[in-house]
């Protein structure tokens, strides 16, 4: 499944243009490389986000074309949060 298909099916960006946009923009890795909205994702991969100030670190965990909203968490796993500082 693609990235920003799946950013969007789980529901860690809301919209499947946005989760494109940002990977654009360089501030999603998976696995430790630079991804685009177009990187293939298989089960156990690690995603890198960064939203603004933070960074969140995601594990997936199962890829669904489709999920109920109430489910769409059970795609993944949070890692961990956190801040970053611009200095």
């Amino acid at each position: 499944m693609r990235l920003d298909k799946f950013l969007k099916i789980s529901r860690v960006i809301k919209r499947r243009t946005l989760a494109k946009e940002v990977a654009e923009q360089g501030r999603i890795s998976v696995n430790g490389n630079t991804a685009k909205a177009s990187t293939k994702l298989s089960e156990g991969d690690e995603l890198a986000i960064r939203f603004g100030q933070k960074m969140v670190y995601v594990r997936v965990n199962s890829l669904r074309e489709i999920v109920r909203k109430d489910e769409a968490e059970t795609l993944y796993t949070i890692i961990k949060e956190e801040k970053i500082d611009d200095k």
